[in-house]
């Protein structure tokens, strides 16, 4: 029978390895992350930029069909704050699905 101290030696060793196969399985999976993380911002970003340059475009093509339109200045403030609304909208979507990536 083995001694008491060996017992304890034994299980500290056996605590060890145990401790150090999950560090390294940890570190192995913020690896595989870190390398995917680039792409993935990357592509958000275009997404972002596309998705700002369409709504720009129709920001354009619904302000100049506003202008041409008598009258339509009425309701202008509240299509704007809910353009607002959506673009923030927007944003803290983004925000979020930046933050899972993390």
């Amino acid at each position: 029978m083995s001694s008491p101290e060996t017992l304890v030696q034994a299980a500290l060793n056996r605590l060890a390895a145990r401790l150090g196969s999950t560090a390294m399985d940890a570190a192995a999976q913020l690896s595989l992350l870190a390398q995917d993380a680039p792409q993935r911002v990357q592509q958000e970003l275009e997404l972002f930029w596309q998705e700002v340059q369409q709504e720009a475009e129709r920001m354009e093509h619904d302000g100049t069909a506003a202008a041409a339109a008598p009258g339509s200045d009425v309701d202008a403030p509240a299509d704007l704050q809910q353009q607002l609304d959506a673009l923030r909208a927007q944003v803290a979507d983004f925000s979020r699905r930046l933050e899972e990536t993390r």
